[in-house]
């Protein structure tokens, strides 16, 4: 166990970040609202970044992606569309209750799917860099729909 530090953990201990004091001067993407709530210049975190995104109903961010850092993005509420590749060649869709996973330098797009309810999701970051990078890129038309399963799932349309 780590030594306890002069303040007793009182200010080097937990913290809690208001809802309505997220940090809206964070990188940000055409199409999307990020608000930060846990990062280093906020509460110190050293290899988290957290916050929320808000994407209007059907609407759709610009493509782009966060470098090196791999990220997670948890569905509050609505229907998120996820584009990827080098030219969106690829799409899948989540809804409330389901997790995304975004690799580290994958070109990604999200679109709200629903034309009358906004997106809300929170996202958490591999590291308290706020890296966007926002690209130039021609979809292709029609991309390929992509169901993930993991090694102990069935796939959704294999016959029970």
């Amino acid at each position: 166990m780590s030594a306890i530090p002069a303040d007793g953990w009182r200010e080097t201990g937990i913290k809690v970040v208001p809802a309505g004091q997220l940090d809206t001067n964070t990188p940000q993407t055409p199409g999307m609202k990020r608000a930060a709530a846990i990062n280093f210049a906020r509460v110190g975190a050293r290899k988290l970044w957290v916050g929320t995104v808000h994407i209007h109903a059907d609407a759709k961010t610009g493509a782009h992606h966060h470098g090196a850092l791999e990220s997670v993005i948890y569905v509050i509420k609505g229907r998120a569309r996820m584009r990827w590749g080098e030219k969106l060649e690829f799409v899948c869709e989540a809804g409330p209750g389901d997790f995304i996973y975004v690799p580290p330098y994958v070109p990604h797009q999200e679109i709200n799917a629903s034309t009358d309810e906004t997106l809300e999701c929170v996202l958490v970051r591999s590291d308290n860099d706020a890296v966007v990078v926002n690209l130039e890129i021609e979809p292709v038309e029609a991309p390929q729909t992509v169901v993930w399963v993991d090694p102990i799932h069935r796939h959704p349309t294999d016959d029970a």
